[in-house]
Parts: C-alpha cells; sequence; structure tokens
C-alpha cells in the first residue's frame, strides 16, 4: 500500500465540514490501494464534538498526535468563554472581542496555530526517517498547517499537495482581521510562498480555483467537497408539518430577511399554512436571525434545534419538505461553496438558495436541477417557490429533487484524489 500524510487541524473528536472531508478520504482511500497517516493536535480546541465519525476512521489509518499551544486557552481565562471563541464571526463586537481580534490578528500570523509549525515539522522529519511517506497534503484553515507541510517538504524532497477548503487572502473576512500593513503583507507573502512550493494546489470551488490559478504556475486541481451515499441510507417517517430546514451556522451576515417577511405573509393569507409551518434551525444559529422570526411573528413557527451529530443532521435534512441555504452577503461569497449543498443534493428535498445569483452555489443548484438561489430581495421568486413547495404539500406530494449528482459522492472524489497522487509519484 501507498502511504499518504495528512497535516489536520480538524479530526474527530472535533465536528463539522473541515473534519468531514478529510474522515471521508481517509475513509476510503484503502479502497484506492492507499494508507491515510494522520497528522493532528492531542488537544485541539473543540467548538463542537461529533462521537459518530469517529466510527467512520479506517482501521487500516494511521493516527499522530503531538500536543499543541492553544492561544484561545488564554482568552477563555481572560474572558470567561466556553464555546464562542472566535471573535471573527460575530457582527456586533463587544469591547472584549475587539481585543481579542485584535490579538488574534496581530500577535498570530497567520493563525493561532502558527507555534504548532516548528514542533511539528521537527517531529515528522524524524519519524518519516523511519516511517516513509509517498505524499504529503496539508489542508487549510487553519493554514499554518501549509506551514507545516511546506517546511517538510523542503527537508525531505516528498511531494506535497496543499488542500484549500477555504480561500487565504480573498476569504471574505480577511479585510475584517484589523491587519496592521506589515501584517496583512506577510499573509500574502506566506499565502505566495505555499502556492509557489507546492506541488498541486486544490481547491473546493471553480470560481476559488481561477483566482489561485491567476496567482501561481503551481496546477491548481478542483476537488469539491461531497457527499456519502452510506450517510443517506436511513428512512425517515413524517411529522406531518411543512418543515423549512437549515443545517449548520445561520450566520446574522446572511439573514433572510424577505423570506421570514414572505413566511409571515403565507401564514396570514393561509391559516392552514400557520399550523403547518415548521422553520427547523438545526446548527448554531445567530442571534439575530432568531430576533427577525420574532420580528415577523414567527416566533411560534420555528424550532431552534442546535447543534446535532452529522447523521443526526442528515436525518433531519431526509425529513425536510424543503430547505434553504441564504449565504452571506459579502461580495467574496459568491465564489463559495458550502459544503451542506453537496448534501442537500443527497437528501433530494427542494432547496431554496438565497443569496448570490451568479455565483458557485447558483451554478451548482441549477445544474443538478436541485433547487434555485434568489438574490436576498427578490421577494416575487422567493414567493413563486414557497407557494409551489405549499401547493405540492396539500396535494399530498412529494417534491424529489436533484438529476446526476455522483461527481460529488466522496467515494468518487476520493479517485480524482488518488489519480493526482499516483501522478506525483509517477513523476
Amino acid at each position: 500500500m501507498k502511504r499518504v500524510l495528512i497535516i489536520t487541524y480538524y479530526w474527530p473528536p472535533s465536528g463539522g465540514s473541515g473534519v468531514q472531508r478529510w474522515v471521508k478520504f481517509a475513509k476510503y482511500l484503502p479502497q484506492e490501494g492507499w494508507t491515510p497517516v494522520i497528522y493532528t493536535p492531542r488537544n485541539p480546541e473543540l467548538l463542537v464534538e461529533d462521537d459518530c465519525l469517529e466510527s467512520e476512521i479506517p482501521e487500516q489509518a494511521e493516527i499522530l498526535k503531538t500536543t499543541i499551544f492553544e492561544p484561545y486557552g488564554i482568552y477563555h481565562m481572560l474572558f470567561g468563554k466556553k464555546k464562542e471563541v472566535n471573535p471573527i464571526n460575530s457582527q456586533k463586537k463587544s469591547l472584549k472581542q475587539k481585543i481579542a481580534l485584535y490579538i488574534r490578528s496581530n500577535v498570530f500570523v497567520p493563525d493561532p496555530r502558527i507555534h504548532w509549525v516548528r514542533p511539528s515539522a521537527h517531529y515528522l522529519k524524524r519519524y518519516l526517517k523511519k516511517h516513509p511517506v509517498d505524499v504529503i497534503i496539508s489542508t487549510g484553515p487553519p493554514h499554518s498547517m501549509h506551514l507545516i507541510a511546506q517546511r517538510v517538504s523542503r527537508s525531505t524532497g516528498i511531494p506535497w499537495i496543499a488542500d484549500f477548503r477555504d480561500p487565504w487572502t480573498k476569504m471574505f473576512y480577511f479585510k475584517d482581521l484589523n491587519l496592521s500593513k506589515r501584517n496583512e503583507k506577510k499573509h500574502y507573502a506566506l499565502e505566495q510562498s505555499v502556492l509557489d512550493d507546492a506541488d498541486i494546489v486544490v481547491s473546493v470551488s471553480p470560481l476559488v480555483q481561477n483566482d489561485f490559478a491567476q496567482m501561481t504556475d503551481t496546477p491548481v486541481e478542483l476537488i469539491t467537497n461531497g457527499f456519502d451515499e452510506e450517510d443517506f441510507s436511513m428512512k425517515v417517517s413524517s411529522n406531518g408539518l411543512f418543515n423549512i430546514v437549515h443545517t449548520g451556522f445561520l450566520a446574522s451576515d446572511g439573514n433572510p430577511v424577505m423570506l421570514w417577511r414572505v413566511l409571515s405573509l403565507m401564514c396570514r393569507k393561509y391559516p392552514e399554512f400557520q399550523k403547518k409551518l415548521c422553520i427547523r434551525l438545526v446548527g448554531k444559529t445567530d442571534v439575530e436571525i432568531i430576533d427577525s422570526l420574532y420580528e415577523y411573528g414567527l416566533e411560534k413557527n420555528y424550532l431552534d434545534v442546535g447543534y446535532k451529530s452529522h447523521m443526526e443532521a442528515n436525518c433531519e435534512q431526509l425529513a425536510a419538505t424543503m430547505l434553504i441555504m441564504p449565504l452571506r452577503k459579502a461580495p467574496e461569497y459568491r465564489k463559495t461553496l458550502p459544503g451542506k449543498i453537496f448534501e442537500y443534493l443527497a437528501s433530494k428535498r427542494p432547496v431554496l438558495g438565497i443569496g448570490q445569483e451568479d455565483g458557485a452555489a447558483a451554478k451548482i443548484l441549477r445544474q443538478t436541477g436541485s433547487g434555485v438561489m434568489y438574490d436576498w430581495n427578490n421577494e416575487e421568486g422567493i414567493s413563486l417557490f414557497l407557494e409551489n413547495e405549499w401547493a405540492l404539500f396539500q396535494s399530498g406530494q412529494e417534491d424529489r429533487r436533484g438529476g446526476d449528482i455522483q461527481a460529488y459522492s466522496r467515494r468518487f472524489l476520493t479517485g480524482k484524489l488518488v489519480r493526482l497522487m499516483d501522478a506525483l509519484i509517477e513523476k
């Protein structure tokens, strides 16, 4: 068996899409003749936990762990926070969060895991002398993972693939980091060195792929996120309600106010609709979203389900009457493909996207016939979609969606990754 070293910060028992991407690759790599060797922190910051993902790790996988210095531990001691420690994601920042953001941005470049780079590179170089691998893969963010791989690849000559689950300096929140000019330049320099030194760069979105391709002569390949067929084999029963479901993080800067307005109008127009409507928010939801639901009189029609395991979230999607996917309003977000979109496709439920109508996510929905994307203010389009789904629901019909989506299956995507690795070592 060939061997691949995968350097990742996110690994079970951590939950979230960043974990799912590489757990799923690891799951299917042995079937393609590759043994995954995972290098990950022993004591990472666990924002969410998902024990069910540990069962996905194949027995052939080798797991390497070392201790990481976590500056967020200091944040907890100073500010008393337990979970929501990332001040970047907050729209309305307190003074404490502003201070934390400045420190996070300007003391730790490119990210708070920078102090794990040197000891990790030293550890891995010693390990690889006795346990060689054929390829190194780093996945970021955090982009410090790429800096570890860069050092190891330079020292050993082992070919290296840099996997970008998100952009770096073109990430939508980069402009909000409150960076000094010196540290901003440092980010650009580090990003460029990673792009140029890697043997292959991988992006999860075609528009981000184009951005990277314009920045470097290194080949930039597209391997999107995806879905695992085995995660959608369960049977779910209907509760008889018109369930509008959102899974994952619902951010305040993507608050679908027009959707809430249209739903409020339909509740007044159709008394039966008001009785049947259930807006199920599965995952973390910003408080501004809940405030809007109250503002539009929908406080009795929503359920804040909270964080659920990956499998539980999939069950919520399968039981939905329809799914919603509001995107953030930052212009850069049109290039992004949220990880949830592919599992939305696999659920075969109709998807109402709210965001950039010319973006990457809109194109996927159109190509697969899984749904539509309307601008945040497109009241007519949103109303038409909801009226149609309500009419089908009343008639007892189930709106099953989705065309050919096999190109987004985890098994197919792993095969694509393997072809890249095989080509690298053949060189």
